[in-house]
């Protein structure tokens, strides 16, 4: 019976959408309409159910009264449906009290749906209460992604994913220990705020407002100079609360993020570096500076706990995604919690890893795709993801020479290594480079291929 109730379902799903494509040209109150038709939105079944009630108590409010209230209303609106028509013939005061109802109808709900849209979108001038609905069901039921990374490259995905999910949760390295986001671990301790930061700010409902707000720095002041506001509001959160995962819960409140933001671990982690000269370097920011071949990576204390909602969010994913993100200060950070490692390695669900468009000094220099691939392996002892999304054009020569004059170049895809290694190969466009030569991915092109490989894998 169930299955019998759901195929019904799917049958009427599929052909009103059918006539929701077909009807995108017509006016906008007939489209404002049709759209109110399409399933799945929860308004149309409790505005039904809401009605059905109404009757019911009439009915029981009558039976109560033994009926008398429908003796005396039928025998009134007899009456005055007799007159109608001695004065009116039926052909045509009948059709007019149907066109004067239907007219009464549309206007009440157009009057009450204007009035909620005013409270519920005081500020946008062209959503609408069946945008806000529909986008809101739709988010609601994406699939449940995990990214995992750091820095600006994982904020960068986050702006486009969260258009395809509100079900989105970011694992971030807490080892940054430079600029304002090392200052304040220094001087208040706990973690560094600066990825978890951007994180918050590429999720938020209003991300341009909240972005610039929790991105401005502070250019005088004594103590302040150099440091967000964003770091600072975050520290001061953590200093309410008494806990960084409390804190940044409650900032998510305020900041309506669609998703979570939550740290790989609570530890105070300091990562350290092996080069291939033989140094041994300590300290995030310091790693980058060294400029040497890395040839392993660690923490200290080794092995930090996990936060345990963020071990959880992995076994509950259906599609995990890593980087894009600095290779070893952003990526492999996160992999050097034991317990994360494993929660990825137990999933069946899709994995996949955006390698970085170019290479970064001091880090990865003269780095292939393959090469970004084995140094994650080796980081965790295992394999931990089944594809890797690579850029498909190369950048302009002028912002090839931009970055070289830099230190940095275009990562080379080595196809024979990177089929070798067991990996499947995404190859698409998903690059944005500006007019100054800047290079990054692009989040919408870079979600919608994301989302189109785990539809079709999935």
């Amino acid at each position: 019976m169930l299955l019998w109730i759901g195929s019904i379902r799917k049958f009427f799903e599929r052909n009103i959408r059918f006539v929701w494509q077909e009807t995108k040209d017509l006016t906008p109150v007939h489209n404002r309409w049709v759209r109110w038709l399409l399933p799945g939105l929860l308004v149309k079944r409790w505005l039904f159910l809401s009605t059905v009630g109404v009757l019911t108590v009439g009915l029981g409010t009558m039976i109560w009264l033994k009926l008398t209230p429908v003796f005396f209303t039928v025998q009134f609106v007899e009456t005055v449906l007799r007159e109608i028509t001695r004065l009116i013939p039926r052909y045509v005061s009948g059709p007019l009290a149907i066109l004067f109802g239907v007219s009464l109808i549309i206007w009440g709900q157009s009057r009450t749906l204007g009035v909620i849209t005013e409270v519920l979108l005081p500020n946008s001038q062209e959503a609408s209460l069946w945008d806000a609905i529909a986008n809101h069901r739709k988010l609601n039921r994406g699939p449940k992604i995990v990214v995992i990374g750091g820095g600006t490259g994982l904020s960068t995905m986050l702006r486009g994913l969260k258009r395809y999910s509100a079900n989105i949760t970011a694992i971030v390295t807490v080892a940054d220990d430079g600029g304002s986001s090392g200052r304040l671990r220094r001087e208040m301790g706990g973690l560094p705020p600066g990825d978890i930061r951007n994180c918050l700010a590429a999720l938020a409902d209003q991300e341009k407002l909240v972005t610039e707000l929790f991105q401005y720095r502070f250019s005088s002041g004594s103590g302040l100079s150099g440091h967000s506001f964003g770091n600072l509001f975050l520290s001061a959160m953590n200093e309410v609360t008494g806990d960084w995962e409390k804190a940044i819960a409650a900032c998510s409140q305020v900041l309506a993020v669609r998703g979570e933001v939550l740290p790989s671990t609570l530890s105070d982690v300091k990562l350290w570096a092996e080069l291939s000269d033989g140094r041994r370097i300590e300290g995030e920011s310091n790693i980058t500076k060294a400029r040497g071949r890395i040839i392993s990576i660690g923490c200290t204390p080794a092995d930090p706990p996990a936060l345990p909602r963020a071990v959880a969010a992995i076994k509950a994913a259906d599609y995990i995604i890593m980087g894009p993100g600095s290779l070893y200060t952003s990526i492999v950070p996160n992999l050097l919690v034991p317990e994360i490692v494993d929660a990825i390695a137990a999933t069946r669900v899709p994995r996949i890893y955006v390698c970085n468009i170019m290479t970064e000094p001091g880090e990865t220099d003269d780095y292939s795709v393959s090469e970004h691939i084995h140094a994650i392996d080796r980081a965790c002892g295992r394999r931990l993801f089944d594809a890797v999304l690579i850029q498909k054009r190369s950048p302009s020569p002028t912002a090839l020479e931009r970055y070289r004059k830099q230190g940095a170049e275009r990562v080379i895809f080595d196809r024979d290594a990177v089929i070798a290694s067991g990996r499947r190969i995404v190859i698409a466009n998903v690059m944005h480079e500006t007019e100054n030569g800047t290079i990054r991915h692009d989040p919408p092109r870079l979600a919608k291929v994301l989302m189109r490989w785990h539809s079709r894998v999935y």
